[in-house]
């Protein structure tokens, strides 16, 4: 398979249409255990990207990702505005001069998007964070390449391993942020970032399927 960034763009904007549509159950969520805001600061973030999506005319999908960073991170005010940020650039970086992508530019783009999203929030496995659907999402999904499984069917993995993580967080104490106040009344409730992050994935891949 390879996609235009004109394909790369109908991927982005398919996210940002279920961020748009999830943004009150985000926002739910986060009423358990935050500020109540995640869904609106989502919806935020990824409105600036598809406004950057129509603006950009260049045919390289590194320097669009780098765009998208900037863009994410300018209406984003809270800190998972530089953690998303931080992931574009890592993949905007992988990408470069890049027209066209093969499979395995998609599997580098989200490994090294993530492992961003990790060097810069410093979270970790259990921490009840969106690592904790961010890590076994890219573990399952460089397995399933591994084992030679196509793109999709690697990315389906990668979804189902996301969202048990996602799942389990609402057994999980939080550690970091401002849910970490809680303490064991954390528990109970799904991590908003984690289900982002699955709603994320999620929707790149049913994208990708009908764009394929």
């Amino acid at each position: 398979m390879k996609l235009t960034i004109a394909q790369w763009k109908q991927l982005l904007r398919a996210i940002a249409e279920q961020i748009e549509s999830k943004k009150d159950e985000l926002s739910e969520l986060d009423r358990a255990v935050g500020d109540g805001d995640h869904g609106v600061t989502m919806s935020l973030g990824w409105q600036a990207i598809v406004h950057k999506l129509d603006e950009h005319n260049g045919e390289d999908c590194g320097a669009l990702l780098n765009e998208v960073a900037m863009s994410f991170l300018n209406a984003v005010g809270s800190s998972v505005g530089p953690l998303y940020a931080t992931a574009f650039m890592r993949g905007g970086a992988v990408l470069k001069g890049k027209a066209e992508l093969e499979d395995d530019d998609v599997v580098q783009f989200w490994t090294v998007a993530v492992q961003g999203i990790q060097d810069r929030g410093k979270a970790k496995l259990g921490d009840k964070t969106m690592m904790d659907a961010w890590l076994p999402a890219i573990d399952a999904l460089r397995l399933a390449r591994s084992e030679g499984k196509g793109l999709i069917d690697s990315l389906d993995e990668a979804v189902r391993a996301g969202e048990q993580g996602m799942r389990a967080t609402a057994t999980l104490v939080s550690q970091l942020g401002r849910s970490s106040r809680l303490g064991e009344r954390s528990t109970g409730h799904i991590d908003p970032g984690a289900a982002s992050a699955h709603l994320i994935l999620s929707a790149f891949t049913d994208a990708l399927r009908e764009v394929s």
